[in-house]
């Protein structure tokens, strides 16, 4: 049975990796998938994979000594090197395991930041954050009266540095930020945010949960201290996710949850810590996830992010002229040259919720809403915002059906 891509696979007839793609979401009617910013579509290797360890594997990791166990913990740890050397992580040990980028990031606002905040200290972030990257600070704010200040996002959709750079005057702990904006789409120079952030001393958490799938990302050359992103948006399963974080870090950092595997002793009045990475993996962990995570990786790494960086951007391209060709449509955020393959939009009288239910009635799958970014959506005056985005399954005939759905709208409402 083969649960791995080939080598130097390419983009051409790609949608024939995804079942699901092939689906008829009415009767006579195709999907056309464009909502992968929310969750990705995942390829057949990802599902047999899963299935396989199902079906012939299935045991507990680490404990067991019998022979169901030992493969199973094989492939789980050797998932976790693959997507250590995915991101450029120096040791395996650095990734850890957890549900998702929402997990991560409130793995490290309650054991680096309980540990290490206090009385008055700030942490920066954006306008542009997903709730993920706002609400664990707003709470740890309101237990230990840290100031939370933002980055602000210029009318065109991109992080005003002037900004960041006077608040970084103010002698902040840390500056958390996404990557890539879920909503404008908008990459942001994450290199150069953590640089500045560097010069005065604060760490630096990276969102990553839009970029890792679609650009190549390597923490290293980056130099952040933190960083999260999930699996489910880059072909792998949902439950699972990771942080990365630097070592040194990582090891001074009390658990964040108890329970079995994070623990190297228990006694009745004491407990001490298991190494890294099972220092942050309390209880049995998503294990058919990881593996199919892993696979997720290698089909990735078997096309080469270069490949899917570049594709995107032909699409996002082609994508935001064609929408410009139809009236009252206004896409919010940067340019195609700053942006990955996102494109939330507005359409002049009918609201969002209007505009993807029609388009569904064509099998195009869009998302509506605020995307979990209200004090984005806020900051630009829109109640909402249809959403197409766009993966390395989809093609310009993809943005064709979405274009040819947008004038039906129109059609139907005028």
């Amino acid at each position: 049975m083969t649960i791995e891509p080939k080598p130097g696979k390419s983009l051409i007839n790609i949608k024939a990796d995804f079942p699901i793609l092939g689906r008829e979401v009415h009767p006579g009617v195709k999907l056309t998938y464009l909502d992968s910013a929310a969750t990705s579509q995942k390829p057949l290797c990802v599902i047999e994979a899963m299935d396989h360890y199902y079906r012939w594997i299935n045991a507990n990791i680490h404990r067991g000594v019998h022979t169901l166990a030992e493969e199973s913990t094989a492939q789980y740890e050797s998932a976790r090197e693959r997507i250590a050397h995915f991101i450029g992580a120096s040791v395996k040990e650095e990734v850890i395991f957890t549900r998702n980028t929402t997990e991560s990031i409130n793995l490290v606002s309650n054991s680096w930041g309980r540990q290490n905040l206090k009385n008055g200290d700030l942490v920066i972030l954006t306008e542009m954050e997903h709730h993920s990257n706002l609400v664990p600070w707003h709470i740890l704010a309101a237990e230990k009266n840290l100031r939370l200040e933002f980055i602000e996002v210029t009318p065109q959709g991109e992080l005003d540095l002037n900004s960041y750079q006077a608040l970084l005057q103010q002698n902040p702990k840390l500056v958390a930020f996404s990557h890539m904006s879920n909503v404008l789409g908008t990459i942001n120079p994450a290199a150069e945010i953590i640089r500045m952030a560097k010069k005065v001393g604060a760490l630096t958490l990276v969102d990553a949960a839009q970029s890792v799938p679609h650009i190549p990302v390597n923490v290293n050359e980056l130099d952040a201290d933190f960083m999260a992103f999930s699996a489910h948006k880059m072909l792998g399963p949902t439950g699972i996710g990771v942080l990365w974080g630097k070592k040194a870090l990582l090891s001074s950092m009390p658990p964040f949850l108890g329970g079995g595997d994070m623990i190297k002793k228990v006694h009745l009045r004491s407990f001490t810590p298991n190494d890294l990475p099972h220092k942050f993996e309390a209880g049995t962990p998503a294990i058919a996830e990881v593996i199919g995570f892993g696979a997720a990786i290698d089909y990735l790494t078997a096309i080469g992010m270069d490949t899917i960086a570049r594709h995107e951007k032909e699409l996002i391209q082609y994508a935001l002229r064609e929408l410009a060709s139809v009236e009252g449509v206004r896409v919010v955020g940067p340019e195609s040259d700053k942006k990955g393959g996102v494109a939330s939009f507005v359409l002049d009288g009918v609201h969002p919720h209007d505009v993807a239910q029609i388009l569904d009635s064509d099998g195009i799958a869009v998302r509506a809403g605020h995307h979990c970014a209200m004090p984005l959506h806020e900051k630009f005056n829109l109640p909402a915002t249809t959403r197409a985005s766009f993966y390395l399954y989809n093609t310009t005939e993809d943005v064709d059906k979405l274009v040819q759905g947008l004038k039906k709208v129109k059609r139907y409402f005028e």
